[in-house]
This record gives C-alpha cells, sequence and structure tokens, in this order.
C-alpha cells in the first residue's frame, strides 16, 4: 500500500495515459495540470531524460529545502548515495521503457525517515518519451538538522500497474539478430 499522495498521482496520471491524447500509454507533458496536484506541488518535479540519469528541469520548494539547494539543471542522480545510483537509473529507464509508474523506497537522513519517490514517463515536445514527472512522499513530517546529510538512500523500486509497452523480444531480418 502506497502513501496516499503517490497514489493520488498514480491513479491521475493513469487516468491521463487512458486519455485521448496519450500515446503508447503515456502522456503528454503539456496533459499535466499543475494545479491539479493541489497541496503536493511543492513535493513534485519535472526532469528530463539524459541517457540513464535526468536533468531537473523544474523542482517545487519543499523538495529544495530538503536538498538544501536550487534545483533547476541538476542532475538527479548525484541526490542519492553512490550504491543507490545504479538502482535509481534502472528505475528511470523501467518508467520510460515499460509506459508505467514506478515508485522507489527510500530513506532519508541520519533516522532513516521512510520516503517514496514517483517517477511517471510523460511525452516531451519532440512526442518521445523523454519527460519525468516526480513526487516526494514521506511517511512522516521528515526536517533534517542543518548538518544532516540530505544524499537518499533507495532500497527497493516498484513498477506499479501493468507494463503499457510490449516488452522488447528478439527479431530476425534474414536469419540476422537485429534486436
Amino acid at each position: 500500500m502506497f502513501h496516499p499522495d503517490t497514489q493520488f498521482l498514480i491513479d491521475h496520471w493513469t487516468a491521463l495515459s487512458r486519455g485521448p491524447g496519450a500515446r503508447g500509454g503515456i502522456p503528454d507533458r503539456a496533459a499535466i495540470q499543475p494545479d491539479a496536484l493541489g497541496l503536493r506541488l511543492p513535493r513534485a518535479f519535472v526532469a528530463r531524460r539524459n541517457g540513464d540519469d535526468a536533468v531537473i528541469r523544474l523542482a517545487g520548494s519543499w523538495i529544495e529545502g530538503f536538498h538544501g539547494e536550487a534545483l533547476k539543471d541538476r542532475s538527479l542522480l548525484p541526490l542519492w548515495r553512490a550504491a543507490s545510483r545504479p538502482l535509481v537509473s534502472t528505475a528511470l529507464t523501467q518508467t520510460v521503457r515499460e509506459g508505467r509508474p514506478v515508485v522507489i523506497v527510500a530513506l532519508a537522513g541520519a533516522i532513516g525517515a521512510q520516503i517514496e519517490i514517483t517517477l511517471l514517463p510523460l511525452r516531451g515536445p519532440s512526442g518521445q518519451p523523454d519527460r519525468l514527472l516526480g513526487l516526494y512522499a514521506p511517511a512522516a513530517t521528515l526536517t533534517l538538522a542543518a548538518d544532516e546529510p540530505r544524499l537518499l538512500t533507495a532500497r527497493v523500486s516498484i513498477g506499479v500497474g501493468e507494463a503499457a509497452r510490449a516488452p522488447l523480444s528478439l527479431a530476425a531480418v534474414g536469419g540476422r539478430r537485429i534486436a
């Protein structure tokens, strides 16, 4: 069972992914209306895929306060401990490749407070699924001391729902494998 804000965002994205403007089960970035997120907006971010990473284009005030700095044009992976980065990178790829939400369950701060970070694929202006909508959903009020580390520790990532895109399969042309 997910945090109520995580579940809200997944349900909202799922409704958009079934709408007339969605292609391949992935809605356009323009379909997201910020006011639909309500009080969740300060904990939301939008990022652009960049290989195995993502670059933050816009981050809510709660997220920037949590990390202690402005995040516009910053890479997403350095916000995580080094040991967590492969799992986060895989989650970034999975959400776009499978066209479905992925939730990363993470720990934050010295006390290891649980936080869910939802990643949702979106289509950018080019029509490619190269944008991500994200949301931080802490399990409890999360306040870190000024000298406390701000890096997140990923514990597990979970793909939510059915994959909207068919899995890749082996193809052959003239007896030669091409994919």
